[in-house]
């Protein structure tokens, strides 16, 4: 099935089809606040994010989205119990330095957690190494080994693993490679996986 864009990301519009109108929203890793200002024009959200970068910071805040400026994994901890109905990660995941703490505090601060995140699984990407002998660099990972922003290196199954070991309910599994969306072999043919589960 075809998936239409939001902002130009196939996994923002997956995200924005799974949030309900009138939510409390919290996204990490907000960027310069694109998705937060379109749920919140298009579905009355009520928009916060954490941002790292203070250039994206202030984009965001010239969105009119309120942003707070800090590293996410540090300021998880100052967000109280259910304050938000969701709190959305997007393409971030790999990049943190403690990937089950954040979700963890997710789940604490949300009552549902949407995560995006490249799988690593993908065949382009196992091809890459396997051929390369080196970090695979593929369209969607074009990084150097030292210069890439990617922590670790998760894929749909590992992802799976950890649902199973934590115990989180998964409410909707979504699998994009590019354009389209299907659920045949994900681990090996999903480019990017976009998962919302609860407690």
């Amino acid at each position: 099935m075809k998936v239409r864009e939001v902002l130009g990301r196939s996994d923002y519009a997956l995200i924005s089809e799974l949030i309900p109108s009138g939510s409390r929203v919290l996204d990490l890793g907000c960027g310069g606040g694109g998705l937060l200002a379109w749920l919140k024009e298009n579905k009355q959200v009520d928009a916060r994010g954490v941002e790292l970068k203070r250039e994206l910071v202030q984009q965001a805040i010239a969105r009119g989205v309120t942003v707070y400026q800090g590293d996410l994994e540090a300021s998880l901890s100052e967000y109280p119990d259910q304050a938000f109905d969701y709190v959305t990660l997007s393409q971030t995941l790999q990049e943190t330095r403690q990937p089950l703490m954040v979700i963890n505090e997710m789940l604490r601060i949300g009552s549902r957690a949407i995560i995006a995140f490249p799988n690593f699984g993908h065949w382009r990407v196992r091809l890459s190494h396997l051929f390369s002998g080196g970090a695979p660099k593929t369209a969607l990972f074009p990084y150097e080994w030292h210069s890439s922003p990617n922590m670790h290196y998760l894929t749909v199954l590992d992802f799976e693993e950890s649902i199973r070991t934590q115990g989180w309910t998964v409410e909707r599994r979504l699998f994009l490679s590019g354009h389209i969306s299907g659920t045949i072999l994900p681990n090996l043919m999903a480019e990017v996986a976009v998962y919302m589960f609860r407690r």
